[in-house]
């Protein structure tokens, strides 16, 4: 049946290369920019026959397809089976007769104590499915007579007896993995599923772009990576299972384009695709509320923390200084991405701390940071002769600070924390990097199903303007109740008598 299925596919790609396509030959790309997914190696297939070209790497397949009909690429490189999902929803694509090689993908398993039983546990698996012809059954399921809508996948009846298992799956590749109805499915999870249930285990699964699996699972923070390719060097530095299904790669070029929707009408379908069909408005919504979970709690705790930090810090001690500086230095200098993935994957790598709350830690140490500064600049502001008048009168160091400085710096530096506050909202849209579902990978997972970018990215934009805007509205209301200029007069002589 595999192979019945596997020439029939490429008979229709024969068929669709007569049709309309630009280039015939993979060196006729020579020169040319071509697309391929980070790092899934597809490029090294061809690097030998189109050494002028320029690969330009991208995180999600259906980023591919855009940047194709953009002219940004001339081509793109990706499996023949998610090639034919992609031809069902652009039948503009087509691809060129050769295949540019072809691909054996394996599990990555996780380095720590249950290594070695699961890679003898999965091996033995892989071994048995393909001689009971569950490996073909699955192929023939998700991949031959695939149906986006319909397909799902049986995440129930496990045992546990073992354990659980944390798998990382992309999570936007069908039909690999994806999300349905709410749920996570397809080729991968199945197989996943199967395995656990076989060998008593409860899988869970987490969502990660694919150029973090590897890396997820080798600092021990993941059991199993699905999905990867095997290669000279990956066989070197990680542990990988037996191969679990073969595919050829294919380069994608644009075809003709017979469809003969109009504009309204094709607006209409991406918007019933985008949020209609399997109620995929809530997937935003719940996006939506992650993000503001996110960055709620790293306001608040950032701002504790910097506070807290300055207190110790104002009054000169050259320890407590010098130690809060370095840190000022080292989170202030590193790109947001990579302090989220060291927190992660390194200084919580052995923990079960979900990746929304090392998000919220990440993003509250630097907000912390930035709040440090942002006290340092306004009460510098005071002159000194504000204090010591304030002393004078009988206040102590403490009450000082609180009643008479401290509420003249929030002036100088509460614009600033608005500011700051903006910046934070828009940064969180990087979490998806450490398996978090926040607004911006329920964009990225919507468009993976939809291979529709219109809706998804102005919907979260829009999103993300009106979250601003409310938390912006907030810091701005705290501003103005705290402006002596804006006081009422009964407020500042509330408490004084009138002299008779």
């Amino acid at each position: 049946m595999r192979k019945a299925v596997s020439f029939l596919i490429s008979i229709v790609l024969l068929s669709s290369v007569l049709f309309g396509a630009e280039y015939e030959t993979i060196e006729e790309l020579n020169g040319k920019n071509i697309g391929v997914q980070t790092a899934v190696l597809y490029e090294e297939l061809i690097m030998d026959r189109v050494p002028d070209s320029t690969f330009q790497y991208y995180t999600m397949p259906n980023d591919m397809i855009l940047a194709l009909q953009s002219g940004k690429v001339d081509a793109y490189l990706i499996e023949e089976v998610s090639f034919g999902v992609q031809k069902k929803n652009h039948p503009e694509l087509t691809v060129i007769e050769e295949p540019a090689g072809y691909i054996n993908a394996t599990c990555i398993i996780g380095n720590n104590e249950r290594q070695d039983r699961l890679l003898g546990e999965l091996n033995q698996f892989i071994a048995d499915s393909w001689k009971n012809g569950l490996l073909d059954e699955l192929y023939d399921y998700w991949i031959a007579d695939f149906d986006p809508v319909n397909d799902t996948c049986d995440v129930t009846g496990f045992t546990g007896e073992n354990g659980i298992i944390s798998v990382a799956v992309e999570g936007g590749y069908e039909p690999f993995s994806f999300i349905s109805n709410g749920n996570i499915s397809g080729f991968d999870v199945d197989f996943i599923c199967r395995f656990a249930r076989a060998y008593g285990y409860t899988p869970e699964f987490y969502e990660v772009p694919f150029e973090a699996i590897a890396p997820g699972v080798e600092t021990g923070k993941y059991d199993i990576g699905m999905n990867i390719v095997v290669s000279e060097e990956r066989n070197e530095t990680g542990t990988l299972s037996d191969v679990y299904y073969t595919t050829p790669i294919r380069l994608v070029i644009l075809g003709e384009d017979d469809s003969s929707a109009g504009f309204f009408a094709t607006l209409a379908d991406s918007f019933n695709k985008t949020f209609i069909r399997e109620s995929r408005w809530e997937l935003f919504v719940q996006g939506a509320g992650i993000t503001v979970l996110i960055t709620i709690a790293s306001i608040i705790a950032g701002t504790v923390l910097g506070f807290l930090v300055y207190l110790v810090c104002r009054k000169g001690s050259l320890v407590a200084n010098s130690v809060t500086n370095f840190f000022l230095w080292l989170i202030h200098g590193m790109p947001t991405v990579l302090l989220l993935m060291i927190l992660y994957y390194i200084v919580f790598g052995s923990s079960r701390l979900s990746g929304t709350w090392v998000s919220v830690v990440g993003f509250s140490l630097m907000f912390a940071c930035s709040m440090i500064d942002m006290l340092r600049v306004g009460c510098h502001a005071i002159g000194k002769g504000q204090t010591e008048a304030s002393r004078a009168l009988g206040y102590s160091e403490s009450q000082s600070f609180f009643r008479i400085i401290l509420p003249q710096a929030a002036q100088h530096f509460l614009p600033i924390y608005r500011n700051e506050v903006v910046t934070l909202i828009k940064e969180t849209s990087v979490v998806g990097y450490i398996a978090v579902l926040d607004l911006t990978k329920i964009s990225d997972l919507v468009r993976s199903r939809t291979y529709e970018a219109f809706f998804p990215l102005i919907v979260t934009a829009i999103m993300y303007f009106v979250i601003s805007a409310i938390l912006t509205k907030v810091v701005t209301m705290v501003e103005h109740a705290i402006d002596p200029k804006r006081r009422k007069k009964e407020k500042i002589l509330k408490g004084i008598k009138e002299a008779e």
